[in-house]
């Protein structure tokens, strides 16, 4: 059983920067692909940004290319997302999955593994 807790969404101006954090329990954390999704009100729940295992590998949403950032640190069972030159487009609540393979994908249905997610607004 994996738990996933995110943090550090938040109120921004259009232009600006943040961090989102994903931490995650787990002895297999390690082993996993994980990903960023979002979603705004009204609308379906959208793939961000994802990570293989090893970090080696990371994938990104055309909307979101150039802006935001994937990374992990898997001694501290952790995933980041480095959102810059955010637009209120970009406002959504923000999840963090895992999926229990190696490689990642932009597929939502492939996570095994969801947070609660954390609320990002951007305005104009």
């Amino acid at each position: 059983q994996v738990q996933l807790v995110e943090s550090g969404g938040g109120l921004v101006q259009a232009g600006g920067s943040l961090r989102l954090s994903c931490a995650a329990s787990g002895r297999t954390f390690s082993t996993y692909a994980m990903g960023w999704f979002r979603q705004a009100p009204g609308k379906e729940r959208e793939f961000v940004a994802a990570i293989s295992w090893n970090g080696g590998n990371t994938y990104y949403a055309d909307s979101v290319k150039g802006r935001f950032t994937i990374s992990r640190d898997n001694a501290k069972k952790m995933v980041y997302l480095q959102m810059n030159s955010l637009k209120p487009e970009d406002t959504a609540v923000y999840y963090c999955a895992a999926r229990t393979r190696l490689s990642p994908t932009p597929i939502l249905r492939e996570y095994d593994y969801w947070g609660q997610g954390t609320q990002v607004t951007v305005s104009s």
